[in-house]
């Protein structure tokens, strides 16, 4: 069972900065495909940005393009968000998935087999 833990929420003025992190317990890691998604109150849970297995191939929601990115450490079993131009809509809570099965970039929640319990990310105006 592959465990995620994501880690790097906190509340920030608009405009702000932040980097979430998200350690996947599986050596295998290095061959997943891994997604942030972000849930805020009463919301579905919606893709925000996915990197493939290798960290060639980026994909990222249009509301954070230029602002957000993607990228992973295989070598640490990581993968990050960093997260600038922050603004209140983007507060949510974020979550890291993993995809085992192909190690490709995804936008649907339903192909990631294993998610992280989420943090916190409140940015405020």
């Amino acid at each position: 069972q592959v465990q995620l833990v994501e880690s790097g929420g906190g509340l920030v003025q608009a405009g702000g900065s932040l980097r979430l992190s998200c350690v996947a317990s599986e050596r295998t890691f290095s061959s997943f495909a891994m997604g942030w998604f972000r849930q805020a109150p009463g919301k579905e849970r919606e893709f925000v940005a996915g990197i493939g297995w290798s960290g060639g191939r980026t994909y990222y929601a249009d509301f954070v393009k230029g602002r957000f990115t993607i990228s992973r450490d295989n070598a640490k079993n990581t993968v990050y968000l960093r997260m600038g131009s922050l603004k209140p809509e983007d507060t949510a809570v974020y979550y890291c998935a993993a995809e085992s099965r192909y190690g490709v970039v995804t936008t649907t929640l339903s192909a990631y087999d294993y998610w992280g319990q989420g943090t916190q990310v409140t940015v405020s105006s």
